[in-house]
């Protein structure tokens, strides 16, 4: 069943590529109207566009906006008002971490401009759509990761900003139990898009020696879980942080491995 979304308004933070831009497709496709945003030098219009003409869905409205600039905000409201009286969903997809090779790396001041980039949006957005348009969003979705409960290599900060995401949903959740949003939280593992490539391309040589192809989650697998959740049908859910994996996370350990140790010793011989 596809769910209908006409008439519904979407904003997708970071929704020109990888898992923002396939969010925003999936929403478009069930017939909402979406503004998708990036930060300066990092969208391809004309590949957006393909995207969405590629499932006959209208054309996005695509935004310059650095989710930690307010100035940038306000402009993105700016336009967003121009064709709309409200705002339905709002996907804060935006994530950006320093890589930490050591102890040495830690400071404050990263610390603190991820959890701006990250975590903040979640807050900052929701509150300025109701201040601009008068209502909350109906739907709001954060996303994030494991990596508050697994380490990743290199992970800290963006793993420290994600567990602030994810208390801040809960948070939220509870402060405006009585209004008509619902704040939910989607976690993915890895999806292989040109940032995660970028990051951790010696860990996908290393892992694909170990691993199946089907370890890894496509972008539009994501896509759904959101559009699941701004569908009607999930109304009930709200404070949660959703997990979506295929499964993976039951058996992606090293005992896992074991049980599958003659797999991989053909697989190398």
């Amino acid at each position: 069943m596809t769910p209908n979304l006409e008439g519904k308004t979407a904003i997708v933070t970071g929704g020109t590529m990888g898992i923002g831009l396939a969010t925003a497709v999936a929403l478009a496709r069930c017939g909402a109207d979406c503004t998708v945003t990036y930060k300066w030098g990092t969208a391809d219009a004309g590949a957006v566009h393909e995207s969405f003409a590629r499932v006959g869905a209208r054309q996005p409205l695509i935004v310059e906006a650095d989710v930690a600039d307010d100035s940038a905000l306000e402009c993105l409201l700016d336009q967003a008002r121009k064709r709309w009286d409200r705002i339905d969903i709002l996907i804060s997809n935006v994530s950006c971490a320093l890589l930490v090779n050591s102890l040495e790396d830690y400071c404050l001041r990263s610390l603190n401009k991820s959890i701006e980039y990250t975590a903040w949006p979640l807050f900052g957005y929701t509150k300025r759509i109701r201040e601009r348009f008068g209502k909350y969003p109906r739907y709001v979705i954060g996303m994030s990761s494991p990596g508050p409960d697994s380490y990743n290599t290199g992970y800290d900060f963006a793993a420290m900003s994600k567990a602030v995401l994810e208390t801040m949903c809960r948070y939220m959740s509870y402060r405006l139990f009585q209004e008509d949003i619902r704040i939910n939280i989607v976690r993915s593992v890895a999806v292989r898009t040109e940032s995660w490539r970028r990051t951790y391309a010696d860990f996908e040589r290393f892992a694909n020696q170990f691993v199946r192809e089907s370890h890894y989650i496509e972008a539009e697998e994501i896509s759904n879980v959101v559009v699941a959740l701004c569908s009607g049908y999930l109304d009930g859910m709200r404070g949660q942080v959703i997990t979506a994996d295929r499964g993976i996370s039951q058996f992606d350990n090293l005992v896992g491995l074991y049980s599958e140790r003659d797999r991989f010793g053909q697989e190398g011989a």
